[in-house]
């Protein structure tokens, strides 16, 4: 890519919100300029309903970085998991550190630049976090079938993959089948609360199902622990995934 062909970076502030755009006009990433640690945008928060399935987290890797909303979040909240940050574009993350209070690396976090699609060893993490984005398209090679396959060796068990959609993409169908095919269909879907995005959860080393009655005692004290709406999370779980006998379904065998 040369340096005229790469996409343009922005960061503007508004109403006490600072926000990221790479190559458009779309809000690639958003702090809450009071509170810089804070998972100010919708879909961010959401992508952490992964907590319900898979409470304890020790390594993760994130590809893509954009404001590094989550990084901060774990960094600051999940004292326990070490997390790794492989973004492509080096403006980013200098961005990410100038203008979104990126920490400094340290032992449980480090952010490095290269190509997240060559980020995958076999059970490198139990925590698998993409979102990864060129204006509003999400990167094709981030979702190609062998990415899928590779994503699932790279999770040791019980590990989870969280992917981030947007909910109007045209090919959403297509990328969830190749994701339920490599992770033998363990996947769950839900929409955003406000954000016009689809969060999905696949798992390997998961239950086949879990209670829902286990669902909502483990989201209050999620919710309560981290100030994020888990019992909500669940409503949106129960109404886009399958579910039997008082269990929600995560694979059907």
């Amino acid at each position: 890519m040369t340096a005229k062909s790469k996409p343009a970076i922005a960061v503007s502030d508004s109403r006490g919100v600072r926000t990221l755009h790479v190559g458009g006009e779309a809000i690639q990433s958003a702090m809450r300029i009071d509170d810089p640690h804070a998972l100010a945008l919708d879909y961010t928060r959401c992508m952490m309903a992964f907590l319900l399935v898979h409470p304890e987290p020790r390594d993760a890797l994130m590809i893509g970085l954009g404001g590094a909303s989550l990084p901060k979040f774990f960094h600051r909240h999940l004292k326990r998991t070490r997390v790794r940050v492989v973004e492509l574009d080096p403006r980013v993350v200098a961005a990410a550190r100038t203008h979104f209070a990126l920490p400094p690396d340290d032992e449980r976090l480090a952010v490095e630049i290269g190509d997240g699609a060559q980020a995958l060893a076999p059970e490198c993490c139990d925590l698998l976090i993409v979102d990864a984005y060129h204006d509003e398209m999400h990167v094709p090679e981030l979702a190609a079938a062998e990415f899928y396959d590779a994503a699932f060796l790279a999770l040791r068990e019980p590990g989870t993959l969280v992917v981030n959609f947007m909910d109007d993409d045209p090919k959403f169908d297509q990328y969830l089948q190749r994701l339920e095919r490599a992770f033998g269909g363990a996947v769950l879907a839900m929409p955003a609360l406000y954000d016009p995005n689809f969060i999905v959860f696949a798992f390997r080393g998961a239950p086949p199902m879990i209670e829902w009655r286990a669902l909502h005692g483990r989201a209050g004290k999620l919710e309560a622990r981290y100030g994020l709406p888990f019992t909500r999370y669940v409503s949106k779980l129960r109404g886009m995934n399958r579910s039997r006998a008082g269990c929600l379904v995560i694979r059907g065998d």
